[in-house]
Order: C-alpha cells, then sequence, then structure tokens
C-alpha cells in the first residue's frame, strides 16, 4: 500500500537539513531503485523553488509499504529525524488516483 509521509520542519534548522540531506536522500534513491517511490520533495517556506535562508516548511514523501507500521519506522529512521530537522512526522496511508 501507498502511504504519504510528511515531515514538518522545526524553527531555524536549515542548516541541519543541509547537512543530513545526503543521507536522507539515499534513502529515497534507494525506494526509488526499488520501485517504491511515487514522488518525495521539500516544500519552501516561501513561493520560490530556492528559498534561500528561508529555509523548507518540511518535506513530502509518498512511497509504497508492506504496512502502516513499516512506514513509521522507515519515516522514524530518517536522518531528518535523528539530526532534528523534523518537529514532528505524520503518516498516513494513501491512495493514488491520478494521473
Amino acid at each position: 500500500m501507498w502511504y504519504a509521509i510528511e515531515g514538518h520542519d522545526g524553527d531555524n534548522v536549515l542548516a541541519q537539513r543541509g547537512q543530513a540531506r545526503p543521507a536522507h536522500v539515499a534513502r529515497l534513491t534507494a525506494l526509488r531503485d526499488a520501485g517504491r517511490l511515487l514522488l518525495a520533495g521539500p516544500c519552501p517556506a516561501i513561493d520560490a523553488l530556492d528559498p534561500g535562508p528561508a529555509g523548507f516548511s518540511g518535506s513530502i514523501v509518498i512511497a509504497e509499504f508492506a504496512s502502516l507500521d513499516e512506514a513509521r519506522a522507515w519515516a522514524d529512521a530518517d536522518p531528518y529525524v535523528s539530526a532534528g530537522v523534523y518537529a514532528r512526522v505524520d503518516v498516513r496511508p494513501f491512495n493514488p488516483v491520478l494521473p
């Protein structure tokens, strides 16, 4: 089943985000290579592709896991969690309809 994982950035975490990004992206690449990633990306804190020092409000990942518990465990192990980037992570079942 597909799951939507939404990480919500804490305050003033842009430096931590940059440091943890390579490990974060490596995990996403592994999901993509396994055919289990629908989409992933950050949410700029302002209306711009490159928010500069404004940073990001969080990230969204939609990926396939065997269960909600597995999706939550994967999300809990994210380098952004251990680096203190995410203040909160929500994991919900997701049903892709379009396109």
